[in-house]
């Protein structure tokens, strides 16, 4: 099983999200994929996601995780609390500590959808922190230096110990992030 964790005020819609659909259709078309849209409240979203975890180790399924930005956090935080495998995209370390400046009234081009980010959010958010990565071997991390929403040095702190690639200038949204594609899928062991 992979599961595919799209970011803050995102969707199965983006460009990510999408390039990675196509590439496990075309070289993986067996493998039970999940890219679910994830509701706007985090304790939703996260019981969403649990559950497609639980009901994949229930079944005997390898886990796998692939996480972007926000998704990044909580994907850190499923591998960490059901074993699998995870690869992190410009992860969001500290969301809790950036939620002021969102609250209120929100968009979502992806999915058309109008919606409130509250101050309980904030607090909803930093009960999944991993502030210390137990499985370093779990994890392979993606950053690049030119990341505008966030801070890749406090990825680059956090997940220190496990594998990393870290370039120079790209933007949030990981500029080249077909071309990682195949390593991802490598890393996360899909051929398995």
């Amino acid at each position: 099983m992979l599961l595919y964790i799209h970011g803050f005020n995102s969707s199965p819609k983006s460009d990510k999200a999408v390039q990675t659909a196509e590439y496990i259709q075309r070289h993986y078309p067996d493998l039970i994929f999940h890219q679910p849209q994830l509701p706007t409240s985090p304790n939703d979203a996260m019981s969403l996601l649990c559950g497609i975890t639980e009901q994949a180790k229930q079944s005997g399924q390898p886990l796998r995780f692939l996480g972007s930005s926000l998704g990044g956090y909580f994907a850190s935080f499923l591998a960490e609390k059901y074993g699998g495998k995870a690869v992190l995209v410009n992860p969001a370390v500290k969301p809790f500590e950036l939620f002021e400046e969102f609250i209120g009234a929100q968009y979502n081009p992806y999915t058309d959808e109008h919606y409130q980010v509250l101050g309980q959010h904030k607090n909803d958010v930093a009960q999944f922190n991993t502030p210390v990565i137990r499985h370093p071997d779990r994890f392979m991390v993606l950053l690049q230096s030119g990341d505008e929403v966030l801070d890749y040095r406090q990825a680059l702190h956090k997940y220190h110990c496990c594998e990393m690639r870290l370039e120079a200038g790209g933007d949030h949204s990981f500029v080249g992030y077909d071309k990682h594609l195949n390593q991802i899928c490598q890393f996360l062991e899909l051929g398995k």
